[in-house]
Parts: C-alpha cells; sequence; structure tokens
C-alpha cells in the first residue's frame, strides 16, 4: 500500500529540531534519514551508544549523505522510565527548542516479564517510558509551539494489532499489565494491547493541550505493514512451517522502511496541522481505529491511570 505522501512532498526543515526514538534500523532508521535530509537536526534516541553511531556513520556514508541536516544520538533505555526522564533532562540541556518527537521505538516478541517496579516490561518500553519523555520535554514542546510560524508535533506509533484487544477498563495499574497468553496469538495481543494504550493516550493529550490553547498536534500513526527487525524477530518465532510460509510472503506483503517512514512523516511534517489533531493516520490517510481506541472513557482511564503509575515511580 503507498503511503500518502512522496518525499517530494515533504517541506524543507532546516532549523527544525526531532527526537526519533529508535532508528538504528527499520522505519526509525528512514524516518531519522529523510529528516535530515530535509535539514532538520535529528536526535536519534536509543538505549546502545555503538549500534546508533554505527548507523549515524552508515547514514552519513551513504550516496546521498545527510544534505544539510544532521543526526546525533541521545542516550536513551525505555526498559526503564526512569532513563527517559533522564533523556528528557539531557535533552533540555542541549537544545532551546523541540519541533517533533516522534515516538518510533517498540518490541513485540514474547515472553513478556513484570519488572521490578511491578509492570510489565513491554507496556513500559512500548508506552509508559514514552508518556515520561513526552512530560520531560512539554514544557520545551509548548514554547517551541508558542513561537511564530511554529508547528509541533507529537507522533506516536501504533499498530493495527490493538484491534485484537477489547478491554472494559485501564482504570487499574493491573489493567495496563494484562497479558493474553503465552501462545504467538497471545503476545501479539499482549502487544496489540500497549498500542491500544498508545492510541488512547495521544486523544487525551490532544485534548489537554487544545483546552490549553498549546498548538501542538498529537497523532497516532500505524505505518502499514513493513518490514522491520520486530517483525522479523517475530517471524523466527513462529512454528517451522509457519515461518517458512512467512519468510516467502513477506516480502510480497510488507513494505519497505521508506514506505513506513512516510507514513510517519505524513503526521509529522506534510499532512494538515489542524485537521491531524488526536487522529489516527495509515498508509490511507486519516482513518478511524478501533471502536475501543475511539473510546472516551477508557482515554481518559488510561490518562490518569498511566499519570498515577508515574507519580508511584517519582517521575
Amino acid at each position: 500500500m503507498a503511503p500518502p505522501i512522496s518525499i517530494k512532498d515533504l517541506p524543507n526543515l532546516r532549523g527544525k529540531v526531532v527526537i526519533v526514538t529508535g532508528g538504528n534500523t527499520g522505519i526509525g532508521y528512514a524516518t531519522i534519514q529523510i529528516l535530515a535530509r530535509r535539514g532538520a537536526k535529528v536526535y536519534m534516541a536509543a538505549r546502545n551508544e555503538s549500534r546508533a553511531k554505527e548507523a549515524i556513520h552508515k547514514m552519513q556514508s551513504d550516496s546521498e549523505g545527510l544534505g544539510e541536516g544532521s543526526v546525533e544520538w541521545l542516550e536513551l533505555d525505555l526498559s526503564d522510565p526512569r532513563s527517559a526522564a533522564r533523556a528528557a533532562q539531557m535533552f533540555l540541556g542541549k537544545e532551546r527548542r523541540l519541533d517533533m518527537l516522534i515516538n518510533n521505538a517498540a518490541v513485540s516478541s514474547g515472553p513478556f516479564k513484570l519488572t521490578s517496579d511491578g509492570l510489565l516490561d513491554i507496556m513500559v518500553t512500548n508506552y509508559l517510558s514514552h508518556v515520561v519523555l513526552i512530560n520531560g520535554l512539554l514544557p520545551l514542546l509548548k514554547q517551541t509551539a508558542a513561537e511564530p510560524n511554529s508547528d509541533v508535533r507529537i507522533i506516536a506509533l501504533t499498530s493495527a494489532a490493538h484491534t485484537m484487544v477489547n478491554p472494559e477498563t485501564f482504570a487499574t495499574k493491573e489493567s495496563l499489565n494484562r497479558q493474553y497468553g503465552d501462545s504467538m496469538k497471545g503476545y501479539l495481543t499482549t502487544y496489540g494491547n500497549t498500542k491500544l494504550a498508545i492510541i488512547l493516550h495521544i486523544k487525551a493529550l490532544q485534548k489537554r493541550l487544545s483546552a490549553e490553547g498549546a498548538l501542538i498536534t498529537c497523532v497516532s500513526v500505524h505505518p502499514g505493514a513493513i518490514t522491520t527487525a520486530g517483525g522479523q524477530k517475530f517471524v523466527r518465532s513462529l512454528p517451522l512451517v509457519g515461518w517458512g510460509v512467512a519468510k516467502v510472503l513477506m516480502p510480497m506483503v510488507f513494505g519497505s522502511w521508506e514506505e513506513g517512514a512516510l507514513t510517519v512523516l505524513y503526521a509529522a511534517v506534510a499532512g494538515p496541522r489542524d485537521g491531524l489533531r488526536g487522529e489516527y493516520v495509515t498508509p490511507k490517510g486519516i482513518e478511524a481505529p478501533s471502536k475501543e481506541a475511539m473510546d472516551e472513557r477508557l482515554s481518559e482511564e488510561v490518562y490518569e491511570t498511566t499519570e498515577r503509575v508515574v507519580r508511584e515511580l517519582g517521575l
């Protein structure tokens, strides 16, 4: 499926500052590379310094290079919310503006376990730590949004897997820790629960920012079926027959990193700012997510529960 834009549709981003979580491979890599080539200064927020710098060097060594833009590493380990808080503070010590925050990084393969904080590890990595990062960066995002001609956006990558879950509530810490079994389907459904939380949180965050008059656009993005390292790891975990079939079908069904990145960049820089607020974007453009993802009660519950958990962590 073709993304809603092409590279020629992207504006010049000279002077813009961006954070992309993850990015040493996959959609994040392509997103960072394209942003830099359009002139942006991009921070690759990732855990492993050597892998991040190797990816940055690869971008710089590419035949097109990075154009007028640049890429720097920002230390971030999403498995620990405290690292997300530290990353936000480190960034605030480096920059005086932030135009885009693109929460791209995620894990999908089980089995999953509770962290030392009593939280499900996949929910921490995919969702909770990203919320901590957003909270830490919001003052600078708001400051940038108040400047003339600004276009500040918070983009959160989600997945069509969110349609696999229909939770009754997100009002408790236990609801964030919900697991759906130790089968491949169970792991994928648990992953989908983290992606549903992301969509619901983006809607609640947008509601609050709009109410206070902050001109920040929040969007959740399903980039489509894309061949990524995480997806390949999940496929390799399938039974032998399933793995063999999937290995053959993946090149025919799954899109490239760049295609996934262009869907993300439609939401981040190219789509209509006002028309995108709180929306769910796919390779077709703006679409309706599942009915659970549009449930205002669930949206408020996931937001309030998350804020309570973050406070309990002292963050």
